[in-house]
């Protein structure tokens, strides 16, 4: 018999890379928050790319007395853990909505390693699609106080850099996905990083996450050694989920 597989990589617990290319993401998590449900804000969850599984979820105020802007939110997570659901997320997002007067889109995508990067500003992309398809007749009900012409983006950490991603894909005013039209991207302490250190990584260390953290994410990301990147089209291990 051969040895049990090994911990390669351990991003604070919560994911973990195995030296048989499998790929432990802990499922149960004791969140310092839970999700609140705020009484003055609908939401639902809906299927945006059938291919890959892929959800959102929708938020809107239950009484507003305006045509509503759409707002997009790319959550952070570093590209390989998170969810629509986690409580921080959820609760941002009916903050934003109630505070706004907002129609909040937050969609999931596609997570690193098993999905490299960049399945997630892809799927970033194929999110912003699927809100032109709601303006179209057979759009989602949800969508008939919505003014399309007012869309704004919003990342945050991971999520900011999917959002620079996704403006510089549509270009200013997207043009390719008319009726919408995106008024503006807002990026909250974006999650960029490279081979060299960058300037802001010399900075003070963060109270919730040190530079050592950040580069174990990066290491998880592209599933090498310590800030090596792949080149384009180079295989990685075949990674599997576990449940």
């Amino acid at each position: 018999m051969g040895s049990l597989p090994q911990v390669v990589e351990d991003c604070m617990g919560v994911l973990q890379l195995l030296s048989d290319g499998t790929v432990f993401r802990q499922q149960i998590i004791d969140f310092p928050t839970q999700p609140v449900n705020d009484q003055s804000v609908l939401y639902k969850d809906c299927l945006f790319h059938k291919p890959h599984n892929l959800r959102l979820r929708l938020y809107k105020p239950v009484k507003t007395n305006r045509r509503m802007p759409v707002l997009f939110y790319f959550r952070g997570g570093g590209f390989c853990v998170g969810s629509r659901d986690w409580p921080g997320c959820h609760n941002c997002c009916q903050r934003l909505s109630s505070a706004l007067g907002a129609l909040v889109v937050a969609p999931d995508y596609r997570l690193a390693p098993e999905d490299r990067l960049p399945a997630a500003m892809d799927d970033g992309v194929a999110a912003m699609e699927w809100l032109q398809s709601q303006a179209g007749e057979w759009g989602d009900e949800w969508f008939d106080d919505v003014d399309f012409r007012r869309v704004f983006v919003l990342g945050d950490s991971s999520g900011g850099n999917i959002a620079h991603h996704v403006a510089t894909r549509l270009g200013a005013g997207s043009p390719g996905l008319g009726p919408v039209r995106v008024r503006g991207y807002v990026l909250l302490a974006p999650f960029f990083g490279g081979v060299a250190r960058t300037e802001s990584e010399e900075g003070p260390r963060e109270e919730m996450m040190s530079l050592e953290d950040l580069d174990r994410v990066l290491e998880a990301i592209f599933a090498r050694g310590r800030r090596q990147r792949p080149s384009i089209g180079e295989p990685i291990w075949s990674w599997q989920q576990e449940a």
